[in-house]
């Protein structure tokens, strides 16, 4: 696939070393020559200096040729103008990055694609979304829902005492005859593996299972989490994430929004019906308990410095606070974040790439999470008549290492993938996979006659 990405920063450049390797010819277009050459020394891709907008630009990229452009600078008007120049020159699927989740609206989406622009994805949108969910299963760390939540993705850290440490999954499977869960990847000593039968889970060990909405209680369970139910909130951060949050989440709980900039609270208030809004700095450990975070269920820090958002939750947590979320934009602060003790962390870098990567894919991909914590990404592909992964039972199929079949969706029904089970043309298939792999996984789900080579 030819692939033009417009950015002006670290998620177009992400975008293209996560599509780097997988058969795609990648051009980045970037207004930075010194950004550029620093890409140029270190990879293969090429680089155009210029301003995306400009059709003699978007012509020097060879944008006539483009099976998809994707435009992800800072400012949403200019990816908006970006895709729909981009379309008019002759490329084939555009998708352009915006901030404000009012976009998002049937309307407003309809009028962009008369306009050229085919896709339209908002990183703050999916954010607070991805902070809903968590706040309803509190005592995960990492949520993802496929098919309207008929399956979803959870990541438990398993603590001392849970009651499935020092067993192995064969030993679970025959407490449990009937799972409605199956683990489907262990992050251990900062090594990620599939699970097999004979594979014990350990204190520490990180773990990605796909569950039922049934399979959620004794999954928990096992793991040693108790259901927390969420009433207090604090959030931190009055920028677009935390706002809708708020909003979402106002007419039900006590949310207290803090934010430092006394021109922004003044704007921000009248968005509130219930919600107190607090202009202070949330560093300020006195204001914390003023503020009573230790009685707080959930402490959210979505500001636009990841530090800060690591320090509040990092004092929060000390104070009392039951679940701290991170919005953590460098990816290297990741694991330290997690280390010292934030439960969850959120990225929009992961996130817009997951948003957009499911589009360069072969199959058809109707659901994408790009891993945080570990270097795989879990799919949602829908199965075509004729394709190879329809002709033959789970255990059966030549399926390449590096990949496991978690769980499938047929029309509104669920289930768990067990050995015996035999996918049909059109179910949707929850698969994670490392990138060694993917190439051969995408060959599983297209028609026979589609596959080449």
């Amino acid at each position: 696939m030819n692939i033009i990405i417009a950015g002006d920063g670290e998620v177009g450049f992400h975008i293209a070393k996560m599509l780097h390797g997988e058969n795609h010819n990648i051009t980045i277009v970037d207004p930075h020559e010194d950004l550029l050459k620093l890409v140029e020394s270190h990879t293969d891709l090429l680089t155009i200096t210029g301003d995306s907008t400009d059709p003699k630009v978007l012509t020097d990229a060879r944008i006539s040729k483009a099976d998809l452009l994707i435009s992800v600078l800072h400012d949403q008007q200019t990816n908006l103008l970006t895709a729909a120049v981009g379309k008019k020159l002759g490329a084939k699927f555009t998708i352009a990055r915006v901030s404000d989740p009012g976009y998002l609206r049937k309307d407003i989406k309809e009028l962009f694609l008369s306009m050229g622009v085919d896709e339209i994805v908002s990183p703050e949108s999916i954010a607070a979304n991805n902070i809903i969910d968590l706040l309803k299963q509190a005592a995960a760390t990492e949520i993802f829902k496929f098919s309207y939540g008929r399956l979803s993705l959870f990541l438990l850290n398993l603590e001392k005492g849970a009651p499935v440490v020092n067993k192995t999954l064969n030993e679970i499977a025959k407490e449990f005859p009937v799972l409605n869960f199956r683990a489907i990847a262990i992050l251990r000593d900062s090594k990620a593996f599939i699970p097999t039968g004979n594979d014990k889970f350990l204190e520490n060990d990180l773990v990605y299972a796909i569950t039922k909405p049934e399979g959620i209680t004794t999954l928990l369970e096992l793991g040693g989490k108790q259901r927390l139910t969420i009433n207090n909130i604090i959030i931190v951060g009055g920028g677009r994430i935390g706002r809708r949050t708020a909003k979402k989440l106002g007419k039900n709980l006590n949310i207290k929004l803090i934010e430092y900039d006394k021109k922004r609270c003044e704007i921000i208030v009248n968005d509130f019906e219930k919600t107190l809004v607090i202009n202070g700095d949330a560093r300020n450990i006195e204001l914390l308990k003023d503020e009573g975070v230790e009685n707080i269920d959930a402490f959210i820090a979505v500001t636009d410095d990841s530090e800060t958002n690591i320090l509040t939750c990092l004092h929060a947590k000390k104070l009392g606070a039951k679940k701290t979320i991170a919005l953590v934009e460098n990816i290297d602060y990741i694991d330290i974040a997690e280390s010292i003790g934030i439960n969850t962390i959120i990225n929009k870098k992961l996130i817009t790439a997951g948003y957009i990567s499911r589009f360069t894919h072969g199959a058809e991909v109707t659901k994408l999470k790009c891993l945080s914590r570990i270097d795989a990404e879990v799919f949602e592909f829908v199965a075509k008549k004729n394709s190879p992964v329809t002709k033959k039972k789970i255990r059966d199929l030549n399926t390449p290492d590096g990949c496991i079949i978690g769980g499938i969706i047929r029309e509104k029904e669920a289930f768990i993938a067990v050995g015996d089970f035999q996918i049909e043309a059109n179910d949707r298939v929850v698969v994670l996979s490392f990138p060694k792999a993917v190439p051969k996984v995408e060959k599983m789900f297209k028609p026979k006659s589609f596959i080449l080579g």
